[in-house]
């Protein structure tokens, strides 16, 4: 028996460029277009040109997509004027797509209230626009804003507008939960009344999630009868979001309730490229991304708990629902005061240290990792300076730079500018190295000593000079004159890989200093560099 076809249509570049905080260049749209396309989504909304210079550059210069329809966003033609006259038509309908998106009303209450226009006037305007776009030859969809809530306030009126678009040609008619309000159970009896006058091939649903539901409600859609999900990467979008395609697409190739009945132009072996897509999308951003995310975020299939890792190490199926390495994630064994013996022994294996189980080094570095957490310490957050711990019990690591003294400085001035200066002193092969630096803070003038002089340490030079620290955080973790502080720091270099270090001190400048020393051994580490003499 042949499957249906189930289709994707990402409007992250339209819906989700929408956010607060959120603008993207034509480069980065570029980017991301051309990462949807190698994931393989059907169609991909580039936003609406003549809305902004922005959008109608990015119109105008062409994608050349090789899996997907490019497509653009517009609205219905306006009361007193006739399509082929509308500014607004004409600069989508000259826009380099073979497919158009179109938003209308179909609210009695919006169209009197937003439009100032009669019933009758709305149906003929989306009348008048779709046969405008089907006589042109586009592919023409029809977005049926705030439909749900339409529905149920005048459900004949919200079934005439899309009628009015579905009978004068429109291939796609998208039922949009616009506020995000629409509850699952909701929109699936709406739907399969939808589908008594229009067949479910020509459906779409476009959800928001407001009440963290729009996954639910695309998921409620589709076995309602839908066949086009709308959606962005990560849930991008205005208020509380979108839907998440980065869930709904594995969701739809991997759960056999969908995965027996639909195919996509989606590949199976494509599914490896989701992470990576949503992971270039925070990159974009400079966001840090969420790793409690779904299928792809960096938690996702993270495991603390020691019973728990005993038995995903028997079988994988006990605590993970999909394979993580077919959307291209991975496992992550958490190290904590939580571990036992198969945590450790999992996690080591992981960065290439096989040792038996009986081994007497396995119970040291347990015992080690719970005393260390005792008093601060938190590896499950930390795999860089676990690896470095690790390492340093068990097998050996390489001395590199020793650090012999620091001396931080903060002093304001007369203009009331705070100034924060740092020395260092190093030591690599003997050789004595005095490094100076300023910063916006203590910490980040101590960073900036060692990194802004790289020079100096020559045989490390080139190690350390494409180091960044990308996040600094800290936590007091108790309160009063003898309090503790705990320092995360998350660093990157040009390979693209973040690792995460961690310090603990009842000084915050030691902490960090720490913390600081774990991610520059770290890096020289896994990049091999030669050790200190």
């Amino acid at each position: 028996m042949s499957k249906e076809r189930l289709y994707i249509f990402d409007t992250t570049l339209r819906d989700g460029a929408q956010t607060q905080g959120v603008h993207f260049s034509i480069d980065e749209k570029t980017k991301i277009a051309h990462a949807l396309d190698n994931l393989g989504v059907d169609y991909i909304e580039g936003g609406w040109p003549g809305a902004n210079p922005s959008d109608t550059e990015f119109f105008q210069k062409g994608l050349n997509l090789k899996n997907s329809t490019f497509t653009a966003f517009g609205m219905t033609k306006k009361t007193g004027r006739s399509a082929e006259n509308d500014p607004g038509l004409s600069a989508i309908l000259n826009s380099n797509t073979n497919a158009v998106c179109l938003v209308g009303k179909s609210w009695d209450y919006h169209v009197d209230v937003a439009l100032g226009i009669s019933n009758e006037e709305n149906l003929e305007n989306i009348k008048e626009t779709t046969k405008h776009f089907v006589k042109n030859n586009k592919e023409f969809m029809f977005d049926a804003e705030h439909f749900f809530d339409g529905y149920k306030s005048n459900p004949k009126y919200a079934l005439d507008c899309i009628k009015a678009a579905y009978d004068n040609g429109a291939k796609w008619i998208i039922l949009c939960d616009t506020n995000g309000g629409t509850l699952p159970h909701e929109v699936s009896e709406i739907v399969k009344e939808v589908k008594k006058s229009i067949p479910g091939k020509n459906l779409g649903i476009h959800a928001h999630n407001d009440t963290g539901n729009a996954v639910a409600n695309s998921i409620a859609a589709v076995l309602s009868g839908a066949r086009q999900v709308q959606g962005t990467i990560n849930g991008l979008g205005e208020r509380c979001g979108n839907a998440n395609l980065m869930s709904l697409i594995p969701t739809f190739h991997l759960k056999k309730e969908f995965s027996d009945q639909f195919e996509m132009n989606i590949k199976h072996n494509n599914l490896k490229n989701i992470t990576q897509c949503s992971r270039l999308l925070d990159e974009i951003l400079n966001r840090k991304p969420n790793k409690h995310l779904p299928y792809v975020g960096a938690a996702a299939f993270s495991h603390k708990g020691g019973l728990h890792v005993s038995a995903v190490q028997k079988d994988p199926k006990t605590y993970e629902h999909v394979d993580p390495e077919i959307i291209g994630n991975s496992r992550n064994i958490v190290v904590s005061d939580q571990s036992g013996r198969s945590n450790i022994m999992s996690r080591l294996k992981t960065i290439g240290i096989e040792l038996a189980e009986n081994d007497p080094k396995i119970k040291k570095l347990l015992e080690e990792v719970k005393d260390r957490e005792f008093i601060g310490y938190s590896y499950d957050g930390a795999d860089a300076s676990f690896e470095l711990l690790a390492r340093r019990i068990i097998a050996k690591i390489p001395r590199y730079i020793s650090i012999k003294e620091y001396d931080v400085s903060v002093t304001k001035n007369n203009q009331d500018k705070i100034i924060s200066k740092a020395k260092a002193k190093l030591e690599v092969d003997g050789d004595k190295i005095i490094c100076e630096g300023e910063g916006n803070g203590p910490v980040h003038a101590l960073d900036n000593a060692i990194r802004n002089n790289v020079d100096k340490l020559e045989k490390y030079a080139d190690y350390l000079k494409d180091l960044k620290l990308v996040d600094y955080k800290v936590r007091i973790l108790n309160t009063g004159t003898e309090a503790v502080t705990r320092v995360s720091i998350e660093s990157t270099d040009s390979k693209g890989k973040n690792w995460f270090t961690i310090g603990v001190s009842p000084n915050i400048i030691e902490a960090s200093f720490r913390a600081l020393v774990d991610s520059l051994d770290y890096k020289l580490f896994k990049d091999n560099a030669p050790a200190s003499n």
